[in-house]
């Protein structure tokens, strides 16, 4: 992808909400947009809890830097408090907002954590705004991608219908069905066959749901593709020609449903010149005595937040001396461990890191089984940097700009980049300028099979199945791309995950105690996967932020005693 170096209008939150009333008008239930805008939104503002300034002399810990943990600081400091965070990485900042700039002016990068940024997302876009960050619209006016499925390329314009249903073994009734009848089929009927009320439990995490809603919840989406009458076939089919959405077969069915429900594939942004850009405007505020996203509140009122990076958890304590926090964490550079007492800690760290923490006393039974067995999904992403941008060449090969290209290979998808298309109409584009494609963005099973090749293996594989989906013959892209970049999430050390991922009942069984405090209201948690939207920003920012207004409720409990 290329920084553009022009103005780029965000879309006002009418205009926003506009698009998203569109659409559900468009998807037959117009009754969602005022559920989707309320449990979207970010979390009351603290200061309706605690005064600002309140918590001056509170000592609190954030464990993880990632944006969640810094939500959560951010909010906090409002009170007063000073606050330290331990970030287990040293040589950036963000978590699994990864942005990777090829050159050191970062025109050219890839973003190989959060990417999209869907118009729906109250508590993402409330946080763009608060730091004044500029935005890019991710939606290609033209669709012209291609799908190569069972060995068969087509544009995305084809007929399904013609070139693919003879390849598989489908039904007399599906061969009949148009394929957008079938998919609607699969999922946006399905969600409105729900009630407004029992469909708004997507975006909720309570103790118990209705018996409308819990077969979302206990089927994986393959069975519920089944139940509904689907074929192998036809499951095979959806697997090909989306591989992400195939590649949750054995996830819960909810996990799909979700993501359609808000349209998280539709109408998507992201953050001019990286995603990384948000997190580094957290921690830009943190460094400053007064920052201007504080408006009215005297810099006298507020905390201050101690960044400590390269700091790896080892250690969660319950102290016996006034319900006290112990955390002991190791510095990269030494060989002994540290220890901090603090009065209260909120923990930002993905269950699959937090499994490896001692804990002591342990947490309660529930939240400890849940960070042995809650799922996190694999990913791998694959960017090359191409010294020419043949996809957009008017070649049988290319005629691309922006969008995605799908195929049963095990790239899964490829990602265009779109700076060309909202470049000024004065200003000369060509397909032989540089260009960052992101050659291979792949899930679960395939993830862990590129990830795990040997680094010169993975890159022929990447290399030659991009030659397959374009037609171009083989080799056609040794001598165009310049440098290649790879993240596998599960070998990253700090994660060993993507992100959380549902099976079958684990919403109905762990989400609730997931977000239950511990060590007598004195440890939190935060982190997209305690959300309703797991993978995305809004999880993640949502959760840091409502961390911190349990965390404030929690103080003034107690009466503001430490």
């Amino acid at each position: 992808m290329y920084a553009p170096i022009y103005p780029v209008k965000n879309p006002s939150d009418e205009e926003r909400h506009e698009i998203l009333r569109n659409s559900l008008e468009a998807a037959g239930r117009p009754e969602d947009y005022e559920c989707i805008i309320k449990h979207l939104s970010p979390p009351e503002d603290i200061t309706n809890i605690v005064a600002a300034g309140e918590m001056h002399g509170v000592k609190i810990g954030i464990i993880g830097g990632g944006v969640a943990g810094m939500a959560a600081a951010y909010e906090l400091r409002k009170l007063g408090a000073d606050i330290t965070i331990l970030e287990a990485s040293d040589d950036r900042i963000g978590g699994r907002v990864y942005t990777y700039y090829f050159d050191r002016n970062k025109k050219y990068y890839a973003e190989f954590g959060a990417y999209r940024i869907p118009v729906s997302h109250e508590t993402t876009w409330h946080y763009i705004n608060l730091f004044n960050l500029r935005t890019t619209s991710l939606t290609s006016p033209t669709r012209n991608n291609f799908l190569y499925v069972h060995n068969t390329r087509l544009r995305t314009s084809d007929s399904i219908e013609q070139y693919l249903y003879p390849k598989y073994e489908l039904s007399p009734q599906e061969r009949a069905t148009p394929w957008d009848e079938l998919m609607d089929y699969a999922f946006e009927y399905q969600i409105r066959q729900l009630t407004p009320e029992v469909r708004a439990e997507m975006l909720q995490i309570l103790p118990s749901y209705s018996s409308e809603y819990l077969p979302f919840l206990t089927k994986n989406l393959r069975q519920y593709l089944e139940d509904l009458g689907f074929s192998q076939g036809a499951i095979s089919l959806l697997s090909g020609t989306n591989p992400l959405t195939g590649s949750y077969l054995n996830l819960s069915y909810n996990e799909v449903i979700n993501e359609d429900y808000t349209f998280d594939y539709r109408n998507i942004y992201s953050i001019d010149g990286g995603n990384v850009n948000l997190p580094m405007a957290f921690y830009q505020s943190f460094q400053e005595k007064k920052p201007s996203q504080y408006r009215n509140q005297p810099a006298s009122l507020l905390g201050t937040v101690c960044f400590q990076s390269g700091r790896y958890v080892t250690g969660i304590y319950q102290s016996a001396y006034r319900d006290k926090i112990v955390v002991r964490y190791r510095c990269k550079e030494e060989v002994r461990d540290f220890v901090d007492i603090f009065d209260y800690v909120i923990c930002a760290l993905p269950f699959s890191s937090l499994r490896e923490v001692e804990i002591k006393p342990f947490f309660s039974n529930q939240k400890m089984q849940a960070i042995f067995e809650y799922n996190y999904l694999d990913a791998m992403k694959t960017a090359f940097l191409c010294n020419r941008r043949f996809w957009e060449r008017k070649t049988d090969y290319g005629n691309i700009f922006g969008g995605i290209s799908f195929t049963d290979l095990p790239i899964q998808s490829i990602f265009y980049p779109v700076d060309h298309v909202h470049m000024p109409e004065n200003q000369l584009t060509s397909p032989e300028d540089p260009g960052v494609l992101l050659a291979s963005y792949n899930l679960y099973l395939d993830a862990v099979r590129l990830g795990n090749l040997d680094p010169l293996r993975r890159y022929q594989v990447i290399r030659e199945n991009v030659e397959e989906v374009h037609g171009l013959p083989r080799g056609f892209l040794n001598s165009i791309v310049e440098a290649t970049k790879t993240v596998h999430w599960n070998a990253e050390p700090n994660f060993r995950g993507a992100f959380a991922s549902a099976i079958p009942s684990q919403k109905i069984r762990f989400n609730f105690c997931m977000l239950q405090p511990e060590f007598n209201n004195r440890v939190f948690f935060a982190g997209e996967h305690l959300s309703t939207k797991h993978g995305w920003l809004q999880g993640a920012l949502y959760t840091g932020k409502a961390a911190a207004n349990q965390l404030a409720t929690s103080f003034l409990s107690n009466g503001s005693s430490l």
